[in-house]
């Protein structure tokens, strides 16, 4: 059974090594060490930075990922942005992530949230498709971004 709850400033030994293995997944990026440490701990240190999930079978913490707040005038609400999406390996496509988004979805919902988003590297059709099996689609909005190298 996979139990899905927010995270702990116990979890961020697994969390810290979920983004290292997924930067170098998903774009052989080596990630520094204390950057990415001191990156998830500071979400555990300021909450209003986002809030972190894990999914957990047999005690072992097996998926991670980051909710993070987006304010819409629009709607005069907070839209949650998934982030930094991790499941082990040997986990994916047996319903975990499935499950976190539900999680999430019934959490959004009981809270007011307005929806929710996330952003996919153009090339990983996999996720996409996972996402678009969920009901999520990308009609709306392209991505753009400036990023400091």
């Amino acid at each position: 059974m996979i139990t899905i709850r927010k995270a702990t400033t116990a979890d961020a030994p697994a969390i810290i090594d979920f983004q290292k293995k997924m930067a170098w997944e998903t774009e052989q990026l080596t990630l520094p060490p204390e950057i990415i440490k001191n990156g998830v701990n500071a979400v555990f240190i300021n909450p209003s930075l986002g809030q972190y999930w894990v999914a957990e079978k047999e005690d072992n913490v097996i998926a991670s990922l980051l909710i993070t707040n987006e304010w819409s005038d629009w709607r005069n609400t907070i839209v949650w942005w998934f982030q930094s999406v991790y499941v082990l390996p040997s986990y994916r496509r047996t319903g975990v992530f499935r499950a976190m988004y539900s999680h999430i979805k019934n959490e959004a919902e009981k809270q007011g949230v307005a929806g929710l988003r996330l952003y996919v590297e153009t090339n990983n059709s996999r996720a996409q498709k996972t996402y678009e099996a969920l009901g999520m689609n990308n009609r709306h909005y392209a991505l753009y971004e400036w990023l400091k190298e």
